[in-house]
């Protein structure tokens, strides 16, 4: 078991039912579950690890529920555009990607998190080229400690099928949920208070089949596993809805069951 303490804040927000702040306060954590917020004075008086927040504030950590991890590297691209056309801009360029710039881009996009605040994030990864996996990813999150829940996403419908993306970023189906179900199997911990989720997130009504999101979700309620998509982002995915499924896209959702 490893413990840390806090102690000495200026000031511990605490967020609960009352809102109340504590001058002095702190917090004793072990093994990643926090056991006891008050002032420092109540606190066991040591720990594996000590911080003196003395000048600081203490405050519950921020959440960040949707990602895109692996676009750190190429954000300064297509700014200004519209999604389809950022879209169609960037994806030869993601095509290039490999294992390493995933892991690279993941790594940035997260330490970026965590000096602003937030603890626990979200990603969803939908492409997959050059050999590179979600491994990748978590492999990044677990080097600097933030609490992960990894989204294995995908595309199945390539352009040549009548989707946006351009078939060099899109898996065939069979690979899609035979991954999935091995990043599951691999690395999802359902116990309280775990480092590491894994949740399937097939992209978007653009870019994945009927059947594929109807597979993603058989997968993740027999595994137990979060479901994630993008889902009504913009008028171009209205209108592409509407033209291939003579439906809006919530509607076209709702309708797969």
């Amino acid at each position: 078991m490893t413990t840390l303490l806090v102690k000495n804040a200026d000031l511990l927000i605490t967020m609960n039912p009352g809102r109340d702040q504590i001058a002095g306060g702190g917090l004793f954590v072990r093994d990643n579950a926090i056991e006891q917020v008050g002032a420092t004075s109540d606190l066991p008086a040591t720990a594996d690890t000590v911080i003196d927040a003395r000048g600081m504030v203490v405050l519950p950590g921020l959440v960040n529920t949707h990602h895109h991890l692996y676009q750190t590297l190429t954000r300064c691209l297509a700014q200004d555009d519209g999604l389809f056309g950022w879209l169609t801009t960037l994806y030869p360029i993601w095509a290039r990607m490999n294992a390493e710039a995933v892991y690279v881009s993941a790594k940035v996009g997260l330490a970026e998190l965590l000096l602003s605040g937030c603890t626990t994030s979200s990603d969803h990864l939908y492409l997959y080229p050059n050999g590179s996996r979600i491994d990748d990813e978590i492999r990044a999150a677990q080097e600097l400690g933030i609490r992960f829940h990894a989204t294995r996403g995908s595309m199945s419908l390539g352009e040549s099928q009548g989707g946006l993306p351009p078939d060099s970023v899109v898996e065939s189906e069979a690979d899609i949920l035979k991954d999935s179900q091995r990043a599951i199997e691999i690395f999802h911990q359902p116990q309280r208070h775990s480092m590491v989720r894994v949740a399937l997130a097939p992209c978007s009504p653009f870019s994945v089949t009927p059947d594929l999101m109807r597979e993603s979700a058989a997968m993740a309620r027999s595994y137990g596993v979060r479901l994630h998509t993008h889902l009504a982002e913009t008028l171009d995915e209205e209108q592409f809805c509407l033209e291939t499924f003579g439906q809006r896209p919530v509607d076209y959702v709702e309708s797969l069951g």
